[in-house]
């Protein structure tokens, strides 16, 4: 039986959707969300913004259940249990539970900032520095009308300092700390959180370092070696997406979905951490070997990574053993 809606046998209502994404992607990258000016010092240069990351997940509507119809939402005042329409809102902060403050048009002018169309940049930092909690969401920078060497002689200067420009905008109203750095051909504008926006690691129960046993130390650092690979970022899928979408095509086609197979799950208790260690640690080393294999004929350095992992782990088995008989022949 077919589900509820417009579909046929054909893939004609499948074809629309992609290609509905498909243009909505290519007008999402064609336009900037921004324009105005890059500024340090005196050199202003043009630029626009535009996205760098996309949300590739399928979004739903919530639906009526009886007649498939989507739901409207209505902003219902909690004391009168009745709609209330735009005109009738303010906004309020609550300083403690049920009290409020009430903000006006004025008040949120009052507090706003000068609305430039600039991205000023106040220093240049070594990138080392710059801890990676404070990365958030990153954009492209590309050159505006007659920016193009300006742009480019910007991009060289950073790539050969080696550091990062930080810089304030607004963008819709709020003001952004963000960096500027250089990522192929590409100046990428990535907004950085504020300082007092990260928790401090110091309010959490971390173990100290001193506790870590040396011979476990060994082992889990063996595995780590024997898991080390080149850095693919297209290895790694969203399979609970994919899995999603193929569901979604099945139903558009009547079908049932060919979904990718789960993982073995893993028991969250710890019995025997040497053990399960030297578990891993087999079971990497049959990957490990797989991994070298096929990736010797196009990838030498992650087969040597592979190899040296293998010759230290083949150097402390034979130091152990070579230690375990001198005990016994002492004994």
């Amino acid at each position: 039986m077919r589900e509820h809606g417009p579909c046929h046998a054909t893939d004609q209502p499948l074809i629309r959707v992609w290609m509905a994404l498909r243009l909505q992607r290519v007008k999402h990258m064609a336009r900037g969300i921004w324009t105005g000016a890059l500024s340090f010092g005196l050199v202003n240069i043009p630029v626009e913004v535009h996205t760098a990351v996309r949300d590739t997940r399928p979004h739903f509507r919530l639906l009526h259940a009886k007649d498939r119809s989507p739901i409207n939402y209505e902003r219902v005042c909690q004391k009168e249990g009745s709609a209330v329409g735009w005109n009738d809102l303010v906004k309020g902060f609550e300083y403690e539970k049920g009290r409020f403050v009430v903000l006006t048009k004025e008040d949120f002018a009052a507090a706003a900032l000068e609305k430039t169309r600039r991205i000023d940049i106040l220093d240049f930092v070594k990138s080392e520095d710059i801890d990676d909690r404070f990365f958030d969401k990153p954009y492209y920078l590309t050159p505006g009308k007659g920016g193009d060497v300006a742009y480019g002689l910007l991009r060289e200067a950073i790539r050969e300092s080696g550091r990062i420009g930080i810089a304030k905008f607004i963008l819709r109203e709020v003001q952004h700390l963000a960096a500027v750095e250089v990522v192929e051909q590409a100046l990428v504008l990535s907004t950085l959180r504020f300082a007092d926006e990260l928790v401090d690691s110091g309010t959490l129960s971390l173990p100290k370092r001193t506790t870590v046993g040396k011979k476990e130390l060994d082992m889990a650092t063996s595995l780590v070696e024997s898991l080390a690979a080149e850095w693919n970022p297209e290895k790694y899928t969203d399979d609970y997406r994919e899995n999603l979408m193929r569901v979604i095509k099945a139903k558009m086609k009547g079908k049932k979905a060919d979904l990718v197979a789960e993982e073995q799950p893993r028991d969250a208790k710890v019995i025997d951490l040497m053990e399960r260690l030297r578990q891993s640690l087999d079971a990497s080393s049959g990957r490990g070997r797989q991994r070298g294999a096929a990736s010797a004929r196009g990838k030498p350095r992650a087969a040597r990574t592979t190899a040296r992992a293998t010759t230290r782990r083949s150097t402390r088995t034979s130091a152990s053993r070579a230690r375990t008989s001198q005990r016994r022949r002492a004994s």
